[in-house]
């Protein structure tokens, strides 16, 4: 049974929100809610079931602009990022305006994630691995039955998360591709916070930041 979900590409950053559906429940999740709510609800209402909880992946404001208000208007538990990010999470008022944007209200998640966490959706499981870089509280989610992960800003297709930000760490972030991610399978297909879908087999082959011929690995 194939998963059910929509990508959603929200605000002037073309976020992806992601609206996944457990096939056999019913129930959805929202995944990275960066904004414009009415295309988040048309896409709930597209793929039909009932809204059960918010994921996010990490504390940047364009992945998690939307999420105060999308908890208080379908009453949604917040969970996530890993606790790491939480300053993020703290300074949404003033990314906000530092960017010359609406305002956002900073916010507690109902649960934070660490590593080995596991998210039930109805009859789904999301692994929780912890991929630190991007920003060090930065988590991916992995649905190892249906063989897909929500990756945020930590791998795109064909290229990598930004790391000059404060508590970036480059390093890191490319430990955590190929030494958490890429090991899951070169099958693996990926949601990005950015961009196209793609597989890591495809990035670990051709990504020039990330491939293996970028870290002098033989294939």
């Amino acid at each position: 049974m194939e998963l059910p979900f929509r990508v959603v590409p929200v605000t002037a950053y073309q976020q992806n929100c992601t609206v996944v559906k457990c096939p056999e429940s019913g129930d959805i999740a929202i995944i990275d809610p960066g904004g414009e709510l009415d295309k988040i609800q048309t896409a709930i209402e597209d793929l039909g079931g009932t809204a059960k909880k918010i994921l996010l992946t990490h504390g940047h404001l364009d992945h998690v602009g939307g999420t105060l208000p999308l908890s208080k208007l379908l009453d949604l538990p917040i969970i996530g990022p890993h606790k790491d990010d939480e300053f993020w999470i703290q300074q949404l008022p003033m990314q906000a305006q530092m960017l010359g944007l609406p305002p956002v209200q900073s916010f507690e998640p109902d649960q934070w994630l660490k590593d080995g966490d596991e998210i039930s959706l109805g009859k789904l499981k999301f692994e929780v691995i912890h991929c630190p870089g991007h920003t060090p509280g930065h988590v991916v989610l992995f649905c190892r039955e249906h063989l897909w992960a929500q990756v945020g800003d930590v791998i795109f297709q064909g290229s990598i998360g930004r790391t000059d930000f404060p508590r970036s760490n480059h390093q890191q972030l490319l430990n955590s591709i190929r030494d958490k991610l890429f090991p899951l399978g070169d099958e693996i297909q990926f949601v990005p916070g950015h961009g196209p879908m793609s597989t890591f087999g495809r990035e670990r082959q051709s990504n020039p930041f990330v491939g293996d011929r970028a870290m002098g690995v033989s294939q």
